[in-house]
């Protein structure tokens, strides 16, 4: 039996940036992945000169993240690489498009050209956002529960300001675009940005989603890696094992090892058993973690019951093509583009939606797009574009091939729409359905890139069920370390990060009492419903 400090189960980003700082502390980590190669939802594939993202490709929250930019994963080999302009939204073939550009004054002047006021609204947005960002990103990605970062973010404010900030927090995107701006352009850039996400644009929280990646995009861009987003995955290898983690792949945990109410260890597949002194850390989807790597006797019935109430975020669909030439786009704001919000405006998004939330297969799809080779020339030989586009389906057609038929068949007629003859350069193309996602990647269930809607109702303390939020489980040294804790979805290490704080925190005497409290207030609640 091999004996370490923690075993983390899984080498997702979470992962990996949870064994860093676990093993800069002095700690003996061992990491074990399943798959044959690290990074989890943040990986490439390479053939005949082409670079293709499997699942996420531009992370302006990772170069934002305070727990990213900490770990200086430039000294292990990432380097990043940016568009000519972050962003357009185009939204019909009679119009030149919205375009985000990289310096906030330029994008306030075409927003100013298209409503007078428009632009200076814009720049209030930027500015306020600047005053707040460094202990907002602090509040989500470093600490739970936030309340120190808060209070700092509020003083940022002041008085007058703070209760507008507080609302935001609860506004529809729609709403929040109708206050903020008087021409469509600015509220498209909004509302475009806040489907990155599962929420509805008419839903409490879609503001504040919608406002922060475009505040993020007009700060820091859309950019990705250098060679591919599996650079990213590999810088953190490389840090965590400088730090003295060890990794291994294709390694699959069976079940955690509980006794005496505590996380003892992990069973491998294999056989093999890993004792760990101090923690397991889960970077896995909470319903791998509580129906699966833990014995039912070890789940109380509270929390299973909790557990069939999770609700993944909508399924994925992702189109990856290769053209001998860029997109023919009609629309110049989307030319030169890193990413493109392509196929509906604020009320087309409206309709989009409610489709969705109806269990009914969108006619037109509204499809995230991006530009990799216009990003990272490195992507694709030259004169080439590597393009990817995704969108969802209902819920509960994931696995309905005849939905997938009809929204790749939608997908490419909104293409022609808005980029006419473009399927003349189309080289080859790679459909990535729900379940090839999942299959791929386990943490992907039903093909759901968040680790479970991000809707108010499966947030804080609510996630993944209520009573969780943070990575502490009801069962001492058990920490759940991925996208299924607060923050949720996106590229940012926030999740591994408040993991590994927590079992340093318990860990420390001074943690023991407060640990064994959670624990026993976490079990009366499960127990008790």
């Amino acid at each position: 039996m091999d004996t370490v400090d923690a075993v983390v189960i899984g080498a997702g980003h979470h992962g990996l940036v949870t064994a860093a700082l676990l093993a800069d502390a002095g700690w003996d980590v061992l990491v074990v992945e399943e798959r044959d190669r690290v990074g989890g939802a943040v990986a490439s594939r390479t053939g005949d000169g082409w670079i293709e993202d499997e699942f996420s490709a531009c992370h302006p929250l990772a170069v934002a993240s305070p727990v990213l930019r900490a770990l200086e994963l430039e000294q292990h080999g990432l380097a990043w690489s940016h568009a000519p302009r972050p962003l357009a939204h185009v939204s019909g073939p009679d119009e030149g498009g919205v375009p985000l550009l990289p310096e906030a004054e330029d994008t306030a002047a075409g927003l100013e050209q298209e409503h007078p006021g428009d632009g200076q609204a814009w720049l209030d947005m930027v500015e306020q956002y600047r005053r707040v960002r460094e202990p907002l990103l602090a509040a989500l990605l470093t600490r739970w529960p936030p309340v120190k970062d808060t209070a700092r973010v509020l003083a940022r404010l002041g008085l007058r300001e703070a209760p507008d900030l507080a609302r935001l927090a609860v506004l529809p995107v729609t709403q929040l675009a109708r206050e903020s701006f008087g021409g469509r352009g600015g509220g498209q850039l909004l509302a475009g940005n806040a489907m990155h996400a599962d929420i509805p644009p008419m839903a409490a929280g879609s503001g504040l989603y919608g406002w922060l990646m475009t505040m993020l995009c007009q700060d820091v861009g859309f950019p990705s890696p250098v060679g591919g987003a599996g650079q990213l995955a590999e810088a953190l290898r490389r840090r965590a094992e400088a730090a003295g983690a060890r990794v291994e792949t294709g390694t699959a945990v069976g079940r955690v090892v509980v006794g005496a109410g505590r996380a003892q260890g992990v069973e491998l597949q294999e056989g093999r058993r890993v004792r760990a002194r101090r923690a397991v850390v889960a970077d896995t989807s909470a319903p791998a973690l509580y129906g699966g790597l833990l014995s039912p006797e070890d789940v109380p019935e509270g929390l299973r019951r909790r557990m069939r109430r999770f609700t993944w975020d909508l399924p994925t669909l992702k189109l990856n093509l290769r053209l001998d030439a860029p997109m023919p786009w009609t629309a110049p704001a989307a030319r030169g583009a890193g990413v493109v919000h392509a196929g509906h405006d604020v009320a087309g998004l409206i309709r989009w939606s409610a489709e969705l939330e109806a269990d009914a297969v969108p006619e037109r799809p509204f499809a995230l797009v991006g530009q990799m080779t216009t990003i990272d020339p490195s992507r694709s030989p030259a004169g080439t574009e590597a393009l990817w586009l995704y969108t969802h389906l209902p819920r509960d057609l994931q696995d309905d091939a005849r939905a997938v038929e009809t929204v790749v068949a939608g997908c490419d007629e909104m293409l022609e729409s808005l980029a006419p003859g473009w399927s003349r350069h189309q080289l080859a193309r790679w459909v990535q359905t729900p379940a090839d996602l999942e299959a791929a990647d386990a943490n992907l269930g039903h093909g759901a890139v968040g680790g479970g809607t991000q809707q108010l109702f499966q947030q804080a303390i609510w996630r993944p069920v209520t009573g969780l939020g943070g990575p502490r489980t009801h069962i001492a040294g058990l920490y759940l370390g991925s996208a299924a804790t607060h923050p949720g979805g996106g590229v940012h290490g926030g999740c591994g990060h408040l993991a590994a704080r927590a079992a340093l925190q318990d860990a420390r005497w001074w943690g023991r009492p407060r640990r064994r409290l959670l624990v026993s207030a976490l079990h009366h609640l499960h127990d008790a419903t």
